[in-house]
């Protein structure tokens, strides 16, 4: 049999395990112009959150009682579709089921003499890709500028500073430990990096460690520390808007600063972003990832949970700020 998790229902609030349902179903057969996968690394993001949703969006929700989906490496097990042959190791957008069949579409080969496997669903995936078109495309970062990220320790903010400080930039994170703060400047080489958990004044604090002001805001988590970060900014400031996981689960709408004044006043650019709209910049980024990969210029670091049953509770785990970059299950 083929075990495969559902959504069983949708959250109000945070997730619980509840939301899920493991199932099992016949083991699938590939037929004509079909191929069947073996799935090996399942990704788990904060956004999956947004699609369990009933509510319109840039991608549609998951389907109540139909297999979650996310971004897989998968193995190739059977092949009748040219260009994919047996063992060949795939990446896509696949269905938490320990296998299944594809007619290849949207599948992208990968090679693992290039990086670990675990890798194309990180720093040379979505993760990477996230990071750097953002940054690049809306943060454009100039040298000698400063850069603040929050979630700076999650998957994509690490990947974010380090390309900044590839660039020239001063970068300060904010994550909410100080194993993690450590690791910000020990191993992804941030000059500063701050404790939200642990910081009563973040505007302060903020201050203190961008004397200089700041000139981009990769925003991973919107609320408080943004408002933080925002009372900051340097005339002419940049701030990509890539997720806001401090509010995902929220079941009422927040108030918060009105933010018109600071943008009118210092004429800051703040723009919110999907990968998916720099598409065509995609093979650029990744080529220019690899080598800063193989340059030993970019590091990363995974949280690896073994084991399909567990692909829940990790996924949960994400809003409890248990990973180190990023979040991934090995079946």
């Amino acid at each position: 049999m083929n075990n495969i998790i559902t959504l069983d229902n949708r959250p109000v609030g945070k997730p619980q395990l509840s939301n899920f349902k493991f199932i099992a179903e016949p083991m699938p057969e590939a037929g004509q112009h079909e191929i069947l996968l073996k799935t090996l690394y399942v990704s788990v993001d904060p956004y999956l959150r947004g699609r369990m949703n009933d509510a319109k969006s840039y991608i549609p929700p998951f389907q109540l009682h139909q297999p979650v989906q996310s971004g897989i490496i998968a193995e190739v097990v059977t092949s009748d579709i040219p260009g994919f042959s047996k063992g060949d190791f795939v990446s896509g957008n696949l269905q938490w089921k320990e296998y299944q069949v594809s007619n290849g579409k949207g599948l992208s080969k990968v090679d693992q003499a290039i990086a670990p496997l675990s890798a194309f669903l990180g720093v040379l995936g979505m993760t990477g890709l996230t990071a750097y078109l953002g940054l690049i495309e809306i943060g454009k970062p100039k040298a000698g500028e400063t850069l603040v990220i929050s979630g700076a320790a999650g998957a994509v903010g690490s990947i974010v500073g380090q390309i900044g400080k590839i660039l020239g930039c001063r970068v300060v994170g904010i994550a909410g430990s100080d194993e993690k703060t450590t690791l910000l400047k020990t191993r992804f080489g941030f000059d500063e990096a701050i404790n939200y958990k642990t910081t009563k004044q973040m505007d302060e604090a903020i201050a203190t460690a961008c004397p200089d002001g700041v000139d981009i805001y990769f925003d991973n988590v919107g609320g408080e520390i943004s408002d933080a970060v925002m009372a900051n900014l340097n005339r002419f400031a940049r701030v990509p808007v890539c997720g806001s996981i401090s509010t995902y689960n929220t079941t009422e709408v927040q108030t918060g600063p009105r933010l018109q004044t600071i943008l009118v006043t210092k004429s800051v650019l703040m723009q919110g972003f999907i990968v998916g709209q720099f598409a065509d910049k995609a093979p650029q980024a990744i080529d220019q990832l690899a080598k800063w990969v193989k340059e030993e210029k970019l590091h990363y670091t995974e949280t690896i949970v073994n084991g399909f049953k567990n692909i829940p509770a990790a996924f949960l785990d994400l809003f409890e700020g248990k990973n180190e970059g990023k979040m991934i299950v090995k079946i």
